[in-house]
């Protein structure tokens, strides 16, 4: 039997395989935290680096973005290239996923900009690409739409069968959308629909993403608490997130998303990277902890030694 995740020790956490994760989830009743942090966005505070600080403030699940697969690296983060996973790992005792970009060429994109700075051929959903983010040895794998990349339903839904029947069992497979990430017909209230979200969980997704309520625009918590029970009908979690820079809002605003967020009934809360740039601000991590678990769980996981 596993713990649940919230509960796990470093020592206990590095032994889970695939099943063992998502069951820790589970059982950990919607209040399990996940950050994400820009690889090559210099660290909030200089020389620690940034999967390190989100560690510290309580997040369960670090979420590395913009990393180049085929020339990883992090800021503050000295390691090898092949070994950049595996010292984030070691250095906070956390889970680590990577987002891959799944962009549609058809899609039919609101601007010309796209996220993010340098070469972009490193973090797309490409077979070499996923290969590479499993040698780095990341528990999960995001399939997901950075800002104005033209990412749409259809492409999700085809990236999760093609890295899902790469992959196997080895890795979580999360999909979905932040937000348009440059669509036009798939934005606001028409982000995805109830087909898509079965069709990305019948493809072989373990966790669907959905905006947080008060998030995009139009959608509020009734709305996005049917796309919850619909994934969780269709026998996946959900990792409700906020990737609309409001990662850097007032504290007040954070504890109000997280609660609207829990009423979804969702299993995983997303706090995006861009409070400043890079990650979300340090207190909305931890006071979105207190709000989904109390201070208990929140100060437990900020506290508990990586020997244990």
């Amino acid at each position: 039997m596993v713990k649940r995740l919230i509960d796990t020790t470093a020592r206990e956490l590095a032994g889970y395989g695939r099943a063992d994760v998502l069951a820790s989830i589970r059982g950990s009743e919607g209040r399990v935290l996940a950050a994400e942090m820009i690889a090559p966005a210099m660290a909030a505070v200089h020389d620690v680096s940034n999967p390190e600080l989100a560690a510290a403030m309580g997040a369960d699940l670090l979420v590395v973005n913009l990393l180049d697969v085929q020339s990883p690296a992090v800021f503050a983060i000295d390691a090898a290239p092949g070994d950049v996973v595996r010292e984030i790992k070691r250095l906070t005792g956390r889970l680590v996923a990577v987002n891959l970009e799944p962009v549609d060429p058809q899609a039919d994109r609101a601007t010309d900009d796209d996220f993010g700075p340098g070469e972009k051929g490193g973090r797309l959903a490409t077979p070499e690409n996923v290969a590479a983010a499993v040698a780095l040895g990341v528990d999960a794998i995001v399939l997901t739409g950075n800002p104005g990349m033209g990412v749409t339903n259809d492409s999700l839904a085809r990236a999760v069968r093609s890295v899902r029947d790469a992959v196997g069992d080895a890795v979580v497979l999360m999909a979905g959308r932040m937000h348009a990430a440059g669509s036009v017909s798939q934005a606001g209230s028409r982000l995805v629909d109830d087909a898509s979200l079965e069709g990305f969980v019948a493809a072989g997704a373990d966790v669907v993403l959905l905006p947080a309520p008060g998030t995009v625009p139009g959608c509020h918590e009734a709305l996005v608490r049917g796309w919850v029970d619909t994934v969780h009908a269709a026998g996946a979690l959900t990792m409700t997130t906020v990737g609309t820079s409001q990662e850097g809002a007032d504290v007040d605003t954070i504890r109000r998303i997280a609660l609207m967020a829990k009423m979804t009934g969702t299993d995983v809360h997303h706090l995006g990277d861009c409070g400043l740039f890079g990650i979300a601000l340090p207190e909305n991590l931890m006071a979105y902890s207190i709000a989904i678990r109390g201070r208990r769980h929140t100060y437990r996981r900020m506290a508990m030694s990586l020997a244990r």
